[in-house]
């Protein structure tokens, strides 16, 4: 593959819990186990990109205890570059509770340690790393200010910025839509980017809300229901998903972001690189876990699963 993704984002330790179901308010249930998994939105993407052959460097804050050195570990087994990575004083890595229920449907929360002490200022001493690079991904599990510099920067060198909204603030600047060339929300970040309630079901409306402030191409994921794709200089359409018995969703959006980007980077077309990506988070519902359950390219071109 030609090329270098850089994945900017959050780091986590990911607390998995299997139960019966998601605790009511004041309930308390019991589960067999706790697994650590290393997690973080961004974290998730680089390991994606790297499982899947890519040249991706992972650009992110942890603290310095043992929860960094598992991260760490984790995602230079998958081939990531993790020289990018900074270690922050005083500050915890970021963690991640997640509760499993068993339709494979997920509950976070997220406790963001080093992640919030993610600066603009580290995004300009490092800016080195947007210079090599050809695909920017983005999220927002790291300070809104920090992601806008560093859009801003990457749009200033003319490299590709792809947004995961996810989670969607209470206040999303405006002005970051303008440095983003592919925004990939999931149909409840379409509903709370938008204001429309239910968006899914006027999809073509809320996404051009989307595309008046500058953003040129939007994919919205609608799990089992597949995506929708609106595309720069194209009709809008609708991929299918492939159908699969869910196991664990976690992950499976961060996958689908980091497939994206790695067939766009070979010189796909959005449509191809979405289907790709559809057939990358397919696989990756299937199994437990976070970046245990990300598939290598081999594994994908293997699963001829429809």
């Amino acid at each position: 593959m030609m090329g270098k993704i850089l994945v900017i984002g959050s780091l986590n330790m990911d607390m998995v819990m299997q139960v019966d179901h998601m605790p009511a308010e004041g309930e308390t249930i019991l589960c067999d186990e706790m697994k650590l998994v290393p997690g973080g939105k961004g974290a998730n993407q680089a390991c994606a990109a790297g499982k899947l052959g890519v040249d991706v460097t992972m650009f992110g804050a942890v603290g310095r205890d043992s929860y960094a050195d598992i991260q760490m570990n984790s995602l230079a087994a998958a081939g990531v570059d993790t020289s990018g990575i900074l270690r922050k004083d005083g500050v915890n890595t970021g963690t991640a509770f997640i509760t499993v229920n068993r339709r494979g449907n997920n509950s976070i929360v997220v406790v963001p340690g080093a992640n919030s002490a993610f600066t603009p200022d580290d995004i300009e001493k490092n800016r080195n790393l947007i210079e090599a690079c050809e695909i920017l991904i983005l999220q927002l599990e790291i300070p809104l200010d920090t992601v806008c510099y560093a859009a801003k920067l990457a749009k200033s060198l003319g490299k590709t910025v792809l947004l995961d909204p996810a989670p969607v603030p209470e206040y999303f600047p405006e002005e970051l839509y303008q440095y983003v060339d592919i925004i990939k929300p999931n149909e409840t970040e379409l509903s709370k980017l938008t204001g429309i309630v239910n968006a899914q079901d006027h999809l073509s409306e809320a996404v051009q809300i989307l595309k008046n402030p500058g953003v040129k191409n939007v994919l919205v994921t609608l799990g089992e229901k597949g995506v929708y794709l609106d595309a720069e200089g194209k009709e809008a359409c609708h991929i299918p998903a492939r159908k699969v018995t869910a196991v664990d969703t976690t992950a499976a959006g961060d996958s689908f972001t980091a497939a994206l980007a790695a067939m766009l980077l070979e010189g796909k077309t959005l449509y191809e690189a979405a289907e790709f990506a559809n057939r990358v988070s397919a696989i990756v519902v299937t199994r437990e876990g976070a970046q245990s359950s990300i598939p290598t390219l081999q594994e994908v071109l293997e699963n001829k699963s429809e």
